[in-house]
């Protein structure tokens, strides 16, 4: 039934009037003609119009879809969403660096420093700009920190593996094996570390790395040559020579990746313990590694 107070004339407070012909209803966004007076029947659900007292108002829920979290015309806020939608995670200085790195030396191994973008990786990390400056102050200050990283975590395991208590040949054995190893686990550092400086190159990355484990490979051979009764000073060139065919070997893996690199390792050291005529038809490694 529509009561006396429903005929009020059209612009009343609380009433349509000629200026109100359309609402937009609720978030099924289902236009109304209100020029039509309508009974209300049914309780009003969240976000429908309801009748207070005399006037025609909103009820004050909004729907999520809509990502409206307060009546049209108010000064609030929005809430946080509470429809467990997934929130974006807010990262700490030390992780967000990390994250750079990591999407650095993808972007670095695949098209080199030169043909990758400050604004290709910002948008990789899904970040500005400035935020990569403020960690690295430039696209060459990532990729110093990329090539840094990738040297210390290569030369720390082949350290590791040239540290521990064994004989010189297992010891080389595992070397080789953890040249290949780190080429098999990070493709993309070994490729950076290989175009920031080939072995041709005195100054850079790699041939640093190489210069570091061929010192701490002199020292085994020599004490193994003066053992046997040769030249200690002659450990040196061989130890370049050892060295520089474990590195190149591991440069031909890299795309080859057969046969495995334990069968690789056992090869090399195939070749440099018992030499061209002393080849065993099928080597293998003394260590358990």
């Amino acid at each position: 039934m529509v009561r006396p107070s429903d005929h009020r004339p059209a612009g009343s407070p609380g009433l349509p009037g000629p200026t109100h012909k359309k609402l937009v209803c609720h978030d099924l966004c289902v236009l109304r003609d209100l020029t039509t007076r309508q009974t209300i029947r049914d309780a009003p659900s969240p976000g429908a119009f309801a009748r207070a007292g005399d006037h025609l108002g909103h009820d004050g829920h909004v729907s999520k879809r809509t990502d409206l979290s307060r009546p049209v015309g108010t000064s609030a806020l929005p809430e946080p969403a509470s429809d467990g939608q997934p929130t974006r995670v807010r990262m700490t200085g030390q992780q967000r660096k990390s994250q750079l790195i990591g999407i650095g030396r993808a972007l670095f191994a695949s098209r080199g420093l030169d043909g990758t973008t400050i604004e290709e990786i910002a948008a990789s990390a899904g970040v500005s700009k400035p935020v990569i400056y403020e960690h690295f102050g430039s696209k060459e200050g990532l990729y110093r920190q990329v090539v840094e990283t990738e040297f210390r975590i290569l030369l720390d395991s082949i350290t590791e593996a040239l540290s521990t208590e064994a004989k010189p040949r297992v010891l080389v054995e595992r070397a080789a094996l953890a040249l290949l190893g780190y080429i098999e686990d990070r493709t993309d550092g070994f490729r950076i570390l290989m175009r920031d400086a080939p072995p041709s190159q005195p100054e850079g990355a790699f041939s640093t790395l190489l210069s570091h484990v061929t010192a701490r490979v002199e020292h085994l051979l020599s004490d193994e040559f003066a053992r046997r009764g040769f030249s200690a000073a002659d450990g040196a060139m061989y130890a370049q020579m050892l060295v520089g065919m474990v590195a190149m070997t591991g440069q031909w893996w890299l795309d080859s990746r057969t046969p495995d690199k334990r069968a690789v390792a056992a090869h090399l050291v195939n070749l440099a313990w018992n030499g061209l005529t002393g080849l065993q038809k099928e080597p293998g490694l003394r260590s358990a590694d």
